[in-house]
């Protein structure tokens, strides 16, 4: 499994950072990939079968979602939010058989909030003012986080973290994690700085690796606790080593959001 894990992070890793590096339309294009892939492996995971109508405009409003960015300043967001709740209760009401139907109905709501829309503030973030190299040091320094969170705890994980939710998280491990993050963080801020001409506080920068650290290790456990909650072990299959997309990005989905609102409120 560990060499199955390397060996995507090692094809994986490079086609992000070429991505984030070039900008749109590739970097759209990848957080909108990530974000269909997560939405469909979340309503698998809720158990809506493929057949169910309502997974398609989920799929369709998370894609609106995270592309959103590109268009806020037409102010179509609220319209598209509006269309996508009305038409989905008129499919809720046409449906002949009522079992489940609202159940459904709000499974499809969470998935597009939850994945489209968080996924989104990453080409947020991106469009801000060196947005590329925030968007590196975010994502690095969450990729620093996981591995740290990862290697730490196998090698030295003996109190659990949160047991009713996994079993696998220990405090040590998140402590590993914490570190490596912040350590992570000061490494690639500086190589920007000499790279980029990236300017910053340290003080900043120590911060951000903290807020990165909670935020992805939150977002490990709010995945965590739906994979429990739905009986299964991982969202997918797609990313050998990993699981499926969500197993993977679901740390990045609350990093985009805080980030976004750290640069723009704080630095």
């Amino acid at each position: 499994m560990l060499k199955h894990r390397v060996a995507t992070a090692a094809v994986g890793v490079p086609l992000i950072v070429l991505a984030i590096w070039f900008g749109d339309p590739w970097f759209t294009v990848l957080i909108a990939a990530a974000a269909l892939a997560g939405t469909y492996e979340f309503y698998r995971m809720a158990g809506l079968d493929r057949r169910e109508p309502l997974i398609y405009l989920g799929l369709l409003w998370a894609l609106a979602l995270v592309l959103s960015p590109h268009y806020r300043n037409y102010d179509v967001l609220p319209a598209v939010i509006t269309a996508a709740m009305l038409i989905s209760l008129l499919c809720l009401l046409r449906r002949p058989s009522r079992e489940k139907a609202f159940r459904n109905w709000a499974w499809v709501i969470a998935g597009a909030l939850y994945v489209g829309w968080m996924l989104g503030y990453w080409l947020n973030l991106r469009g801000l003012e060196d947005g590329r190299s925030w968007v590196f040091l975010a994502m690095l320094t969450t990729f620093a986080n996981d591995t740290g969170a990862f290697f730490v705890g196998r090698a030295m994980g003996r109190h659990q973290l949160a047991p009713a939710i996994s079993a696998a998280k220990t405090r040590e491990g998140a402590i590993g994690g914490l570190v490596c993050a912040i350590l992570g963080a000061v490494v690639i801020a500086t190589t920007l700085n000499v790279i980029a001409a990236f300017t910053f506080a340290y003080w900043q920068i120590v911060l951000l690796g903290i807020l990165v650290s909670l935020s992805a290790q939150l977002g490990d456990l709010v995945e965590s606790l739906l994979k429990r909650t739905m009986g299964v072990k991982e969202s997918g299959d797609l990313l050998p080593g990993h699981g499926g997309i969500l197993d993977r990005f679901d740390s990045l989905i609350f990093v985009g959001a805080v980030v976004y609102y750290y640069v723009t409120w704080v630095v």
